[in-house]
């Protein structure tokens, strides 16, 4: 059994479900959705285990672990693909399910789909924090999804990328959470503001 690199995790997973995480995590097609990415998460689960805390602490990690499982960039089902591996796998919780569907809106929630809902905001946060990364972890971000999708004509990925920035840029608040909002804000807006500059 395993925390999978947590501090505080809430519950352990077995070998075998590590196994499974691991080799979907690896897939050739991945350069940024990878385990370097939930590894980032799950730093992001530590801290505001111990600076703010969780409600629902084992449905976030069971969250983190599964939200990006199954990733095609060409496909539209990544997220409800995930959760049914979660419940397959570790009997996830209905809470959990929501939690890694909810990672199919990036860009589109506003701070009123979240109100009083304080994981989904921190989990939500904790999933785009690389937005508000320093400007060289940020690019190499950048130049991963463009990895990634390198199956999409270059004309379509820019115009795809570029409206999915401008709407994150334009948002008000691009974090949901207080607590990662003050910490990644600024940074955020310069980082989406020089990608922009890219495309």
């Amino acid at each position: 059994m395993t925390s999978f690199g947590c501090r505080h995790a809430p519950l352990a997973i077995t070998p075998d479900v590590v196994s499974r995480l691991v080799a979907a995590y690896t897939e050739p097609q991945r350069a940024y959705h990878t385990l370097t990415h939930i590894e980032a998460m799950l730093r992001w689960y530590d801290r505001i285990t111990d600076e703010v805390g969780w409600r629902d602490p084992a449905s976030v990690y069971v969250a983190v672990l599964f939200h990006d499982a199954i990733y095609d960039p060409l496909a539209k089902d990544n997220e409800a693909r995930s959760a049914q591996l979660a419940r397959e796998l570790v009997d996830a919780s209905p809470r959990a399910c929501e939690l890694i569907e909810l990672t199919a809106r990036h860009g589109s929630l506003t701070a009123g789909d979240l109100a009083g809902d304080a994981d989904a905001a921190l989990f939500l946060d904790s999933d785009t924090a690389i937005l508000g990364a320093p400007a060289d972890a940020f690019d190499a971000y950048d130049a991963g999804v463009a990895f990634e999708y390198q199956a999409v004509p270059a004309d379509a990925y820019r115009a795809g990328r570029r409206a999915f920035l401008t709407k994150m840029a334009a948002q008000p608040r691009i974090f949901f959470s207080d607590y990662v909002h003050a910490r990644l804000d600024a940074q955020a807006r310069e980082n989406l503001a020089r990608a922009l500059s890219r495309l």
